[in-house]
């Protein structure tokens, strides 16, 4: 841990990475002060209500970290539809060639706790609002209106979160490639 990293913050990125390789469930505390290296009562110090509280500081750094990549890739496209394009090709990428893939903890921890952690539910809201509100941004930008750009933010959404888990149990880029193949048919302005 360099001098100016907080020990917060080590917490934060150390589940993160815990919950997006085993998912929320299979990560207990102590695997975090394990992997961290931060000793327990410096965990509950920062987290006193413990692993839920520690789990949307994750969602939300990993909100903030994904927000940076779309806007990347979408202020590096001048044609807003390939820069669509661009994304998925990002992510497919990223996917097959065993990278690091930040945005998938959201939709597993999603999947396992909207039934039983409110606080941990509306993290996940909230952070797929966000998503879709750059994704309504952009589709705006080319000429959609913005009731249709806020339904198509919801399509796309799904397409990579689907994209993502496809991409997940196969181990292979090539469901996000597909799908990248196809936005220009499936987002033709009429």
């Amino acid at each position: 841990m360099s001098e100016k990293t907080k020990p917060k913050d080590v917490l934060i990125a150390t589940a993160s990475r815990l919950f997006k390789a085993r998912g929320y469930c299979a990560v207990g505390l102590n695997d975090i002060i394990e992997a961290s290296g931060i000793p327990k009562g410096s965990l509950y110090h920062y987290f006193p209500k413990g692993k839920e509280q520690l789990a949307t500081a994750a969602i939300n750094n990993t909100k903030e970290l994904v927000m940076e990549d779309i806007k990347g890739v979408f202020a590096s496209t001048a044609n807003p539809m390939d820069a669509f394009q661009a994304y998925v090709y990002e992510l497919s990428r990223v996917f097959g060639e065993g990278g690091d893939p930040i945005g998938s903890p959201i939709g597993t921890i999603a999947g396992e706790k909207h039934s039983t952690s409110e606080p941990i539910r509306l993290a996940c809201e909230a952070t797929f609002k966000d998503w879709q509100s750059i994704y309504v941004d952009k589709f705006i930008e080319a000429g959609y209106s913005e009731q249709q750009s806020a339904s198509l933010a919801v399509v796309f959404h799904a397409l990579t979160e689907g994209g993502i888990l496809l991409a997940l149990t196969t181990k292979s880029g090539k469901p996000l490639e597909v799908i990248a193949e196809q936005i220009p048919f499936l987002l033709i302005k009429k």
